[in-house]
């Protein structure tokens, strides 16, 4: 669905305006539309991703040369080189006082296209996000693995910039995250907190995270565990004394374990596994979901912790029994995602249709509704 979102700030025709402009002025839109993307393209005006739903705003197509100059009048000349070289870019960018931008471009039929994600400069709360209480007893850890999981969209970087955010204010670490790029900013509070940036503070992940333990961190933000290198050097972190917060893009917790696990080769894995059971501490998946009240979006929430008989069946690789115990555990914090989308419609904050649309099991979600009188 589309839909046209008529203008409302001046400065958006093409003629005799500054292409740096510009492209704040759209960002600015985005920002004041509660919209979480910008989307640039070449052949249609540029959209905006509001409540899941990309709409256009009422300014002319934009031509390939309108998005390559809007693009080059906000990257640097070492991004501009890496472009050109690699035809992909991921950034940062700010505009004072209004946000932080994810920026990512890449080619698309021999021209870019770029899409920004606003990052606010304030970082939200646990409660403000409608996170279960959980997550800030993980903040808690000392030492383990904690992971984010979920698809693009779904929050994960804003419950890790919330974590991060309650470590820093309750209790005196030595923070220390690798991301690509930066998205939220943490000011030193009770902590101290060290950022890196990929291609502007190091070459790699891999090169980061070879030598983040040189820095004495207490705790290690990994922007995404992305290879068998990061994977591995995370899980050897968090069995070493440190708490390690990651993310992947992984639907439930079950398939979570094994991803990490099918990384490896098959000589390796049952070592892996072994690892693993030691230092995994929590797997948090989320989705956003259309909410019934306004254009605002609600968080659906599996968690999965470390009892022993999670830690037993990780061991044993029996992933396939992880749903059951999830299932079954709640007086230890945990809930599978259906159970979470079912309290969500339970409480009023998404329709039927919403439900059964991001639920993992139809029938699942259809016998959880059925035992609460809602069929």
């Amino acid at each position: 669905m589309t839909e046209m979102i008529p203008e409302k700030h001046g400065g958006l025709v093409m003629i005799n305006v500054n292409f740096k402009e510009k492209m704040d002025n759209f960002l600015k839109i985005t920002v004041e539309s509660s919209a979480s993307d910008l989307h640039l393209v070449a052949g249609a005006p540029p959209g905006i991703r509001i409540n899941g739903e990309i709409k256009y705003l009422d300014c002319p197509a934009l031509s390939p040369e309108d998005v390559d100059l809007l693009i080059s009048s906000i990257i640097s000349d070492r991004q501009k080189e890496k472009l050109d070289k690699e035809w992909e870019l991921d950034f940062s960018y700010s505009v004072y006082g209004l946000a932080r931008f994810r920026g990512n471009v890449m080619r698309q039929r021999g021209s870019l296209s770029a899409v920004f994600r606003a990052v606010p400069y304030i970082i939200p709360n646990i409660d403000e996000l409608g996170l279960p209480p959980i997550i800030k007893e993980l903040c808690n850890l000392t030492r383990g693995l904690v992971l984010i999981t979920g698809p693009t969209g779904s929050g994960k970087s804003t419950t890790l910039a919330s974590m991060i955010d309650i470590i820093n204010s309750t209790r005196k670490m030595n923070i220390v995250t690798v991301e690509d790029p930066i998205e939220f900013l943490h000011k030193h509070k009770m902590s101290t907190v060290r950022q890196r940036e990929i291609g502007t503070d190091t070459h790699s992940y891999a090169n980061a995270l070879r030598n983040v333990l040189r820095h004495d961190p207490d705790v290690i933000l990994i922007g995404e565990m992305r290879d068998l290198e990061s994977i591995s050097i995370a899980l050897t972190a968090a069995e070493t004394g440190h708490l390690v917060l990651s993310t992947l893009h992984t639907q439930t917790a079950p398939l979570t374990i094994t991803r990490i696990i099918n990384v490896f080769q098959d000589d390796k894995r049952q070592m892996i596994r072994q690892q693993l059971a030691n230092s995994i501490r929590a797997v948090v998946s989320q989705q956003l979901l259309p909410c019934t009240k306004g254009d605002k979006m609600v968080c659906a929430v599996e968690i999965m912790t470390d009892t022993p008989a999670v830690r037993t069946m990780i061991r044993e690789g029996k992933e396939h029994q992880l749903y059951g115990v999830i299932q079954t555990a709640a007086s230890d914090g945990m809930q599978t995602m259906d159970q979470s989308i079912a309290k969500l419609f339970i409480a009023g904050k998404i329709t039927k249709e919403t439900a059964f649309e991001y639920c993992i099991d139809k029938k699942e979600l259809e016998r959880m509704l059925k035992n609460q009188g809602f069929y």
